[in-house]
């Protein structure tokens, strides 16, 4: 794992997905592993945190998702734009290569079989917490965050740190036809 990858305290991993980004969702079961592209998903709860997801049928991360129990939100930066949009318009069930031609890389943290992006700003394990109607008829699935990573360069304290950081670590917020924004400066409002 990079050493710029820190663990994030749970009673603070809704942070990492407060501010609205587009995540790629990775997941894995019995040796195939995919990552997509979503733009719907969010925090839920703080104790224990949760997240929502929206995964159609007709991706190739949902069986994975429901066979294996498990998916990781990862939150991409600017540097991964391009990646972001290919994992997002190309399906593994059209090209099971799309992972190598996106140049997609993954690694593992100790304790869990969810594949990680590599390069990506910040991780989030999720257990899924089965809510059969829902994904069934909303295709919504419910993760409890089992464990929650970012990198130091970009989320310091609890808190994502944009303004101190290279413009590439900025995240990318999903418009449509292909159209990305990174977020903006921080302002902030009397207290």
């Amino acid at each position: 794992m990079d050493q710029h990858i820190k663990p994030v305290e749970l009673a603070k991993a809704y942070r990492l997905l407060n501010h609205g980004p587009t995540v790629l969702v990775s997941a894995s079961h019995a040796g195939v592993e995919n990552v997509m592209s979503a733009a719907w998903s969010c925090a839920l709860d703080f104790a224990p945190p949760k997240v929502t997801l929206v995964l159609d049928k007709a991706t190739a991360t949902r069986p994975l998702v429901e066979k294996s129990g498990y998916f990781v939100l990862q939150v991409p930066n600017m540097a991964q734009l391009q990646l972001t949009y290919e994992v997002g318009h190309i399906s593994a069930n059209d090209a099971p290569d799309k992972l190598a031609k996106a140049g997609v890389q993954l690694f593992r943290v100790d304790g869990y079989d969810a594949p990680l992006v590599a390069g990506s700003s910040a991780w989030l394990i999720c257990k899924v917490l089965p809510e059969p109607r829902n994904e069934q008829v909303y295709d919504l699935f419910i993760g409890e965050v089992v464990a929650a990573y970012a990198d130091e360069r970009v989320f310091q304290n609890g808190h994502w740190a944009f303004e101190k950081a290279d413009p590439q670590w900025r995240s990318l917020h999903y418009i449509a036809g292909g159209n990305f924004y990174a977020i903006g400066e921080a302002v902030v409002a009397k207290t």
